[in-house]
């Protein structure tokens, strides 16, 4: 069996669909279908066409957790999305509940029975910071979901010296794809933009800040299959998969930025032409707000993953190819 918590959100769905292609299908899907105010729609959708075994709810699940019901198991991977990643959530407590202390009771859990562990961290734990190499003084998180993530990376690395299996934490830069229609004002600016585009025919985005002209702000944007794919392989699930475990927090990017004005000529050779509309930076960004982001992906690669990333312009004509219907 493997575990695949968040499964019905955005990465994690692209995960299972990932896993169904590669012939998995003995899938414990987590998540939780309350609804939130966050989202603008079901999560459900992604799952169509995705074939898993069983499905649990979070509360469900951590409770079965700390009961033993997962004793003699075979798990052969644990893939842990499951997160609140809404940036602009200021419940300290709910995030930390979250993002740590789920984390860390699946990490023990992991560790206990020898079980591979791959899970989603954040470049949103750099902040403030330019430089994006996996360094104490890089990171300096915005926000109390960064933050959040940053002490579960830091209680990771600590544990380190004694792992015997597996884990793998992974700082997912700007993840763009398909099935992130549910996630409102926290999806990529490539759903936001194609929505604006196809509704008016113009795209809207930020005049100059940070030092950066109109639209040159830049970012890291990364094709959600090669985050699939990454969590696949370090999990030990593809033929290529390392031979030895791995212990490391490492960036998850393409290491090259693109501009903001980039990715609305990429969705303009897809949706047809439009035009660019420079709007006045929102207040409540102020402060919480990378202005440009590329992962320094030399750990990523030192810990074996050598596969090239998918371009900007192939992971939107691959985004709109497979977009699902709703």
């Amino acid at each position: 069996m493997i575990i695949v918590t968040g499964g019905a959100g955005f990465i994690g769905s692209n995960l299972i669909h990932q896993l169904n292609q590669i012939g998995e299908r003995d899938i414990l899907l987590v998540d939780n279908f309350a609804p939130a105010s966050n989202l603008t729609g079901p999560k459900f959708l992604n799952l169509a066409g995705a074939e898993y075994a069983d499905y649990m709810d979070k509360r469900e699940f951590r409770s079965a957790l700390k009961a033993g019901e997962f004793e003699g198991a075979k798990i052969r991977a644990i893939l842990h999305q499951g997160a609140c990643s809404n940036t602009l959530e200021d419940d300290g407590r709910y995030m930390m509940d979250n993002n740590f202390t789920y984390s860390k009771e699946l990490l023990h859990f992991a560790l206990e029975h020898k079980i591979p562990l791959v899970y989603a961290s954040t470049a949103a734990v750099y902040g403030a910071s330019t430089n994006f190499t996996e360094v104490p003084e890089n990171e300096r998180p915005l926000n109390v979901y960064g933050y959040s993530k940053l002490v579960f990376d830091n209680y990771v690395r600590r544990l380190i010296p004694e792992m015997k299996s597996t884990v793998i934490g992974l700082r997912y830069f700007n993840v763009y794809g398909p099935r992130e229609q549910h996630k409102g004002r926290m999806a990529s600016v490539i759903h936001h933009f194609t929505r604006q585009l196809k509704d008016t025919g113009t795209i809207r985005m930020f005049e100059g800040s940070g030092g950066y002209a109109d639209g040159e702000q830049r970012r890291d944007f990364v094709f959600v299959k090669d985050l699939a794919r990454i969590n696949m392989f370090f999990a030990g699930l593809l033929p290529e998969g390392p031979r030895r475990a791995v212990h490391a927090v490492v960036n998850a990017g393409t290491g090259e930025a693109r501009t903001f004005k980039a990715v609305a000529e990429a969705l303009m050779q897809v949706h047809g032409p439009g035009k660019i509309e420079y709007i006045p930076f929102p207040g409540d960004l102020k402060n919480r707000y990378q202005h440009y982001t590329q992962a320094d992906v030399t750990r990523l690669r030192t810990a074996g993953y050598t596969d090239p990333f998918t371009s900007l312009e192939d992971g939107v004509k691959q985004t709109f190819a497979e977009e699902p219907a709703h």
